[in-house]
């Protein structure tokens, strides 16, 4: 296998949102062969993701194997309930000694099953977490790595363009780290949405958001608050399958995750909306919630008083 990481060929596993900025930013470092597989192709999407790959120079392959066989480099970024799948999907056809990144966030028990699928079949697993959203930062957005040889990949990976640091040799404790950090973030999204659209229900937003500045005078709650309604409109699917993984993670220690658990319920609750059109149509250009956050929120009560919700 070539020591130079630029050579390689990597296959992307998941050509989703995140899947995408990678192949691109990968294709702009330099790297001449990627290629990928989504679950999608066959589907309505796949003339998009077609689109996509022409644009960027992917090949798109017809199976999790044919990605496999190919590269030395695997990259899974699906959605968290996939994270053991598309591991054991890929197992039977990794070549021995190829690397097999997972982006996925998904409990430390779940990477640990993944690693095992992977390591069976004679390639080297080592599991990522992402540390924030991916789109402000793309390749270069924190990673932290985990694994008996993540400490081996974590300079070719930097020679790739990412931005990764080590966490632990021991598998799950990367993850952990992102898990834990997912009740904090992705919780505070729900408690966003559901605070801002029961105070513009009651007509007392401005009070509320006056308040929120004087207890927390560095964060912008009008702006973030947009934000948050954007990312859970867009990505709530995806949002509550990894808060699944999230409880799963806190139930793993004997704790009942009552914020995990219900956090899931609120992101899920949403992608319910999304999918029903409370938001618009998902194939406009301009889906993704306005730059004012009371516009989703208006879209909410209506639907709730129209018995949608």
């Amino acid at each position: 296998m070539s020591i130079d990481p630029l050579q390689w060929r990597i296959g992307l596993v998941g050509y989703g949102e995140v899947g995408r900025i990678l192949a691109e930013d990968l294709r702009a470092r330099g790297v001449a062969r990627v290629l990928a597989y989504d679950v999608k192709l066959g589907s309505g999407a796949e003339r998009a993701l077609r689109a996509h790959a022409e644009q960027h120079g992917v090949e798109l392959a017809p199976s999790h194997a044919a990605v496999s066989d190919a590269a030395e480099l695997i990259v899974s970024a699906v959605t968290a309930s996939q994270t053991v799948p598309a591991a054991e999907a890929c197992a039977p056809a990794l070549r021995r000694g190829a690397w097999f990144l997972d982006f996925n966030s998904a409990s430390p028990a779940a990477k640990q099953h993944a690693g095992a699928a992977v390591e069976s079949a004679g390639a080297a697993y080592v599991e990522g977490a992402v540390m924030t959203s991916v789109p402000p930062y793309r390749i270069k957005v924190p990673l932290w790595l985990g694994g008996a040889r993540a400490v081996e990949l974590q300079p070719l990976l930097m020679a790739l363009g990412f931005n990764a640091r080590v966490a632990s040799d021991r598998l799950g404790v990367a993850s952990a780290i992102k898990m834990c950090r997912s009740v904090m973030i992705k919780g505070l999204e729900a408690m966003v949405i559901e605070a801002y659209t029961a105070a513009r229900a009651y007509g007392v937003e401005a009070e509320v958001l006056a308040s929120l500045a004087e207890t927390f005078p560095g964060i912008d709650w009008e702006k973030q608050g947009a934000y948050f309604f954007q990312r859970v409109i867009v990505h709530g699917r995806r949002r509550a399958e990894e808060m699944r993984e999230v409880a799963e993670t806190v139930r793993e220690i004997g704790l009942t995750p009552w914020s995990a658990s219900a956090t899931a319920e609120r992101q899920a609750w949403v992608a319910d909306l999304a999918d029903g059109g409370v938001f618009g149509a998902k194939e406009d250009e301009h889906f993704g919630g306005s730059d004012d956050w009371r516009i989703e929120a208006d879209r909410i009560l209506r639907a709730r008083k129209a018995h949608i919700v």
